[in-house]
């Protein structure tokens, strides 16, 4: 049976030798998928050479991030101040500290907690609200001292318009706890004049100086006679924000009104006497003149003027708005005004007084303004942080935002301030050269294992796998005893042939005619002399790092240009290294390309094996059964035989012991 084998094991060989073959291939193309992604990866529309990043001078203060294409530039920014959320902490309290029952509200710009609170210790309260914050309002407590801990309560949302607000029960909760106090957020106006020749101004004829009687200053009040008018300064900087209010007492004292002096008719002209003629003793007088004089109407009283519109608020920029009207009362009365939020952003220069009523006398005093930030009057006892804008100054434009991170300053690139600096720190946008480097030596070392690869499979030559001292021994082992196993292939010599003059032939760039090898990389970089290695023939890459950095740094886009260029205008890229290597293999690696068509033979090849080693073992189970069978007949014939001869040997035996 074993010589009735050879022709199975001959095929099982042969199969194994095809399994082995399949292997390689199937190697090979992976290698090929490799250096085919790597090389469009440095032309399509997604390589690297688009890639940007951000540099800063102090990365401590601001970083950034850009994003792909965006045009290199260098900005300048100073950070005033980063944003933050509110933070509060209680003073130490002790560890019987109990929260009271009720319902907790807290708010921080659009996030609104509330909850129902059963009352119990700091650690339950603690634990009530975080499970309900959402992660937008959060509680923890810090143990100060043995017996005392302070409570935190902080916002996550940072910005000045996300002050954290604190109502019903968490409002009682923060002033019992110490983590609010109450105060009053009016500022005080000084009763301060601007320059009379400015401001005291007759109301009923705009630029003439009113007599001084018409305004007096006592004390801590303003008063300004019928027909008068004043202007009182404001404090430096009072810029409108949403929700500014004026709040002010006023006085009016009404005058008599007195009744119009009675006035006589005006006595007309004085007529003189007309002369006469004498002639021959007579006398002839002249007719007495005479004036026509028109009806005579006596004047009209003063007209009486009633007008409580008495005051105003100047801008900056010469604007101007009414307040309401004051009341008539004759003991001062408070009054507020809120500042339309139409004229938000301005800076408030004065408030006038321009008194147009004929009978009446205004008086004013304790003007104060109110903080709109902290409409409630709350403020915190010992605040960790309060919330604020980032405040950022570009190029000396000032710019605020509601968290660190900017993305809306500038096209493609998102900043993040960390701290407040004094001096600018400068950012450039710049390409990732980092990135471009490493894709390019990806692709370089993907090129290298193909062409060892197709070295080792083309030549039966151990030097060849003794060159790869990259290779473990465990990799090298499995070169050789793959060496020359397609020894005279043509596929891969042609192809081994075509990506060599792809990586050392000339492209068109933008500046003319080049080679990778003007960027420092090529099969011969090392230019160490020293005579024949025949290592450098098989054509594999090499790097010159130095002149490689020194082309990534002066010339990148030349570089780009090198590995994928449009010659023709056409957007489209259609030379280059990269392009040329890449069309040079997808025939070879795409789907019902050469090797996918060897290895389809190669399948036939060892189905037909397949089907031959089956058809022989069914030959040697067949063979085996009739060699057994007559290998059985044989044994039944042979013990007859041997029963057969005991018999007639027995006989004899019989036989010669009778004839005795």
């Amino acid at each position: 049976m074993k010589i009735e084998r050879i022709p199975r094991d001959r095929s099982e060989q042969e199969k194994e030798q095809l399994q082995a073959q399949k292997t390689y291939w199937q190697d090979v193309n992976r290698r090929m998928v490799s250096l085919r992604d790597s090389a469009r990866q440095l032309y399509s529309f997604q390589n690297p050479f688009n890639d940007r990043i951000i540099t800063s001078s102090d990365a401590s203060v601001l970083t950034g991030i850009a994003v792909r294409q965006t045009a290199p530039q260098t900005k300048e920014f100073t950070v005033k101040q980063i944003a933050q959320a509110d933070r509060f902490l209680s003073p130490p309290l002790d560890d019987s500290f109990t929260v009271e029952a009720g319902t907790y509200t807290f708010d921080s710009g659009p996030e609104h907690i509330s909850f129902d609170f059963k009352g119990g210790s700091l650690k339950e309260f603690v634990d009530a609200l975080n499970r309900r914050g959402k992660g937008k309002i959060e509680a923890s407590f810090v143990t100060v001292q043995s017996g005392k801990k302070s409570l935190l309560i902080e916002s996550k949302i940072s910005g000045g318009e996300n002050k954290l607000v604190f109502s019903g029960a968490a409002l009682d909760m923060a002033l019992k706890s110490g983590i609010l106090e109450q105060q009053i957020n009016l500022q005080d106006v000084a009763i301060t004049l601007v320059s009379a020749d400015d401001v005291v101004q007759d109301a009923g004829q705009p630029g003439e100086q009113v007599e001084a009687q018409l305004v007096s200053l006592d004390n801590d009040s303003l008063k300004v006679n019928a027909t008068g008018g004043a202007s009182i300064a404001f404090p430096d900087n009072t810029v409108v924000s949403q929700g500014l209010t004026i709040f002010f007492e006023t006085a009016v004292k009404v005058l008599p009104t007195e009744p119009p002096p009675k006035v006589e008719p005006p006595p007309g002209p004085s007529i003189p006497k007309t002369g006469s003629v004498t002639f021959n003793g007579i006398v002839i007088d002249s007719a007495p003149s005479s004036v026509p004089i028109p009806e005579w109407k006596p004047p009209e009283p003063p007209e009486r003027i009633d007008d409580m519109n008495v005051l105003s608020l100047t801008f900056s920029d010469g604007t101007s708005i009414e307040l309401a009207p004051i009341e008539d009362a004759a003991d001062f009365t408070r009054a507020s005004f809120q500042i339309p939020d139409s004229e938000s952003g301005k800076t408030a220069v004065s408030l006038n007084i321009v008194n147009k009523n004929t009978h009446r006398d205004v008086s004013i005093r304790r003007i104060q303004i109110m903080d709109p930030s902290d409409p409630i009057n709350y403020k915190p006892v010992n605040p960790v942080s309060v919330a604020q804008d980032a405040v950022v100054s570009m190029d000396g434009i000032n710019v605020s935002r509601v968290n660190n991170t900017i993305d809306d300053l500038l096209p493609g690139i998102t900043i993040t301030v960390k701290k407040p600096s004094e001096t600018p720190v400068r950012i450039a946008v710049e390409a990732d050269r980092e990135t471009i480097k490493n894709a390019i030596i990806s692709f370089v070392g993907n090129y290298n294992r193909v062409m060892a690869e197709i070295n080792v499979l083309t030549r039966n030559d151990d030097r060849i796998v003794e060159e790869l001292s990259y290779l473990s021994e465990e990799e090298q082992e499995a070169m050789r005893n793959r060496m020359g196993a397609f020894a005279g292939d043509s596929t891969l010599t042609q192809y081994k042939n075509a990506v060599q003059n792809a990586v050392t032939s000339p492209y068109p760039t933008a500046t003319g005619t080049e080679m990778l090898a003007k960027y420092g990389i090529g099969t011969d970089m090392r230019m160490s002399g020293g005579g024949y290695d025949p290592s450098r023939l098989r054509g594999y890459l090499e790097i010159d790092e130095k002149k490689f950095d020194e082309a990534l740094e002066m010339n990148l886009a030349g570089l780009q240009q090198l590995f994928g260029f449009d010659s023709n205008g056409d957007l489209i890229v259609d030379s280059g290294v990269a392009y040329s290597l890449e069309s040079f293999t997808k025939p070879y690696v795409e789907s019902g390309g050469l090797i996918f068509i060897r290895t389809a033979t190669i399948d036939s090849r060892i189905k037909a094996d397949e089907q031959r080693i089956a058809t022989l073992d069914k030959q040697l189970a067949e063979k085996e059964a009739a060699l057994r069978m007559q290998y059985s007949q044989m044994e039944n014939a042979y013990n007859r035989m041997e029963q057969m001869s005991n018999s007639l040997e027995n006989f004899s035996r019989q036989n010669s012991n009778g004839g005795r």
